[in-house]
């Protein structure tokens, strides 16, 4: 039924901003610094027909706003700017264009391309000075009024300290997309993420937390779309309160709090990626949907002295401008609003160093690090931070404050390095053990402010690193010219699949020695969604843009024996480390320090099982390493284990150092000793490019004594 709509908006309040329900009517506040005037579209209920268009009747510190009686949740609208249309000096108004709400909390209805969508009329002589004037509603998503209410159970939040964290990333729809035990219309949605069997698995891991790539309503590319393929990842934002609508099971919002509630319910945390940095808006030749017709020069950072363009310290083709208060409002409001009305647990935070830029520069005291930092919800949440981005310096690991935990890529590379053999590594190998100290020892940083992991979403997964040489990102439509050009990553002797028994062994091996580094170093880890049963992407290390078995998780494979091993395998390493305090030392401080008489924290040792001499760091051919650590426990007793690695073509006899206590072997990557369990006394065998663990315990007494 056509709902009845009033001649006018009553004058309404600045706040809170977007679309706000208060049982009665429906509040609308929306920010533009520079527009003359803006109007409020009501479509119906699927968005097709515009029904009734208002202009917003009070203008409060910049804060358009107005209320519309005898409406509420369920109401479709948009927005339309009136103002300058003058590119040359930063504005791009533009009232024919329809504009989301940047504060919309559901979108209705896909993007459509068209060349209505451009402020500018496409293919003019003067391209973006030009402007046109084609109504773009019939393909602009619209906004959504949407209720907050949701049950979440008698239940409080559950918070894993950072020091026993393991973090699974994770795409919502590539986790369930092959699943046969999820039916066919829940796949690749929230029903789907939150399967008992799926949760199950994460709890065999031992898996704390789910970091999940972009939620937010992202934009399908123009130039993807016209290649038949997809943005799968995601990083290019549409609303940044909004969720995709394509992941929502049954087109409610309260379908991604069930998820969450049911991850949360199992003991599992969510974490967002999020993409504050850019939006899908792009540079001046890109669409007019939201920000950009509202208030482009107070939304972007433009060129000084020629705010024609965009300052693109990203990459994507536009910067958003945190610099501004009431843009940071905005990210602000949207992380508060994730993580209270989603009971979101933490947040990544892509391309973070170009949201810490302050003028050129990258500074930990920008204001976005300060307001969440004194933000009493955010602040308490887990905060990770991506250390880059492609603007001027910035390259910034280790230098984000306290309170952050970076993404730490030098691990990542070295770790990768080290097993493919190089050599001249093992002096920074022991401080990517211990949780890189040179990078984060500072500012009273705990080790679990580095991320450590050997593959992500962004690149080569773990088995395709112990597959492939060089990239194969040919399906991307590139030639084969995107993706990172070097990964440190080795075929062992054949590109690609094999069924040569001897290069599956080898390569499993190799495999299994990264993911055990990772997860037996100091710091919190992080494991790639299906690295846990050598998922592959076919050699793609930029498969972005593939919605399709190249991305989405093979679970076949974790069905196979291979498979079935490695998560097994897996497993162990997450158990071994949740049982052994040593092996995630939860404070830097001077290794010497003993925590018992004769029992230093962190010793080093050569395959002769005599301490690391200065000789011995020196040593470039080196590929043997020993790491002792200790950690006392809360009864007294010291747990002790000795990690010993060997990137060698050769299997070595590792000569163990002596021992107060008998040391038993935990874990051999090579899975070549049937004795796991059984006490080592003078020396371990330790194959070619393994790791073997031994662990122990001791009581003060016995040191004493």
């Amino acid at each position: 039924m056509k709902p009845t709509l009033p001649d006018r908006l009553a004058a309404g309040l600045p706040y809170p901003m977007g679309a706000s329900s208060d049982g009665l009517g429906v509040n609308f506040a929306v920010f533009s610094a520079s527009a003359s005037s803006i109007e409020l579209c009501i479509f119906d209920a699927r968005g097709r027909k515009e029904l009734k268009r208002y202009p917003l009747p009070e203008c409060t510190d910049e804060i358009w706003h107005g209320y519309l009686p005898d409406a509420g949740p369920g109401l479709v609208y948009g927005f339309r700017a009136h103002g300058p249309y003058d590119p040359k000096q930063g504005h791009r108004f533009n009232p024919h264009k329809l504009l989301i709400d940047p504060y919309a909390r559901k979108l209705e209805g896909p993007l459509r391309w068209t060349d209505a969508l451009f402020g500018y009329r496409v293919q003019h002589a003067k391209a973006d000075l030009s402007q046109d004037k084609r109504d773009s509603a019939p393909y602009v998503p619209k906004c959504v009024v949407t209720s907050e209410s949701f049950n979440w159970g008698t239940a409080g939040r559950h918070c894993t300290p950072w020091a026993h964290s393991v973090i699974y990333e994770a795409h919502l729809r590539g986790v369930s997309m092959q699943r046969e035990d999820v039916r066919a219309e829940w796949r690749g949605t929230t029903d789907g993420l939150a399967s008992p069997r799926f949760i199950d698995h994460l709890h065999k891991l031992g898996i704390t937390a789910i970091e999940l790539l972009p939620l937010h309503a992202f934009l399908q590319d123009h130039f993807l779309v016209q290649r038949g393929l997809r943005n799968y990842w995601g990083y290019n934002t549409l609303a940044f309160f909004a969720p995709e609508p394509s992941y929502l099971a049954n087109g409610r919002t309260n379908d991604l709090r069930m998820a969450i509630r049911r991850l949360q319910d199992a003991g599992i945390e969510v974490i967002l990626d999020v993409v504050y940095n850019h939006t899908g808006e792009g540079n001046e030749l890109g669409p007019t949907l939201s920000w950009r017709g509202l208030d482009n020069s107070s939304y972007y950072r433009l060129v000084p002295g020629d705010e024609r363009y965009y300052i693109n310290d990203t990459g994507c083709g536009n910067t958003v401008n945190l610099s501004h208060p009431k843009v940071l409002q905005m990210v602000m409001d949207s992380l508060r609003y994730w993580a209270q009305s989603y009971r979101i647990d933490g947040f990544r935070f892509d391309l973070g160093v170009t949201l810490g830029r302050e003028g050129p520069g990258f500074d930990p005291g920008s204001g976005f690090f300060d307001a969440i930092l004194q933000d009493p919800v955010l602040s308490r949440l887990k905060l990770i931070s991506e250390p880059w981005d492609t603007g001027p310096d910035g390259y910034q690991l280790g230098n984000h404050p306290p309170g952050f935990s970076e993404w730490n890529d030098r691990f990542r590379d070295g770790m990768r390095r080290f097993w493919k053999g190089e050599a001249g590594l093992r002096g920074e190998l022991a401080d990517w053990l211990i949780g890189s100290p040179a990078i984060f020892d500072r500012r009273h940083r705990r080790p679990w402010a580095s991320v450590n992991y050997i593959a992500s979403h962004d690149g080569f997964t773990a088995s395709d690193l112990v597959s492939y040489n060089d990239k194969h990102n040919e399906a991307n439509g590139d030639d084969n010219a995107d993706g990172h050009g070097e990964n440190f990553s080795c075929n062992w002797g054949h590109e690609g699949p094999t069924d040569d028994p001897d290069l599956m062994r080898l390569r499993d091996t190799v495999l299994r020695s990264m993911l055990a580094c990772t997860f037996f170093s100091n710091g919190t880890p992080m494991l790639l969604a299906g690295d846990e049963f050598g998922n592959s992407q076919e050699g793609n290390n930029n498969a972005y843009c593939q919605d399709n078995a190249v991305s989405w998780l093979d679970w076949a494979d974790a069905s196979s024996p291979r498979g079935r091993a490695l998560i097994g395998f897996t497993a162990a390493l997450s158990a071994l480390r949740r049982e052994h305090p040593s092996l995630r030392l939860a404070r830097f401080g001077d290794g010497n320090h003993e925590v018992l008489p004769g029992l230093p924290r962190i010793c080093w040792y050569d395959m002769d099982g005599q301490s690391m001499s200065d000789a011995a760091w020196d040593y470039h051919e080196g590929r043997v390493l020993g790491l002792q650590r200790a950690a006392s426990l809360p009864q007294g007793d010291v747990d002790i284990t000795l990690l010993l690695l060997n990137a060698g073509e050769q299997a070595i006899d590792f000569i163990l150092p002596a021992l107060r206590c008998p040391m038993l072997l935990q874990l051999d990557s090579s899975l070549s000793s049937a004795a796991v369990g059984k006490a080592v006394r003078d020396k371990v065998r330790v194959a070619a490019h393994g790791v073997v663990l031994l662990a122990g315990s001791m009581a003060a007494a016995d040191a004493e004594g």
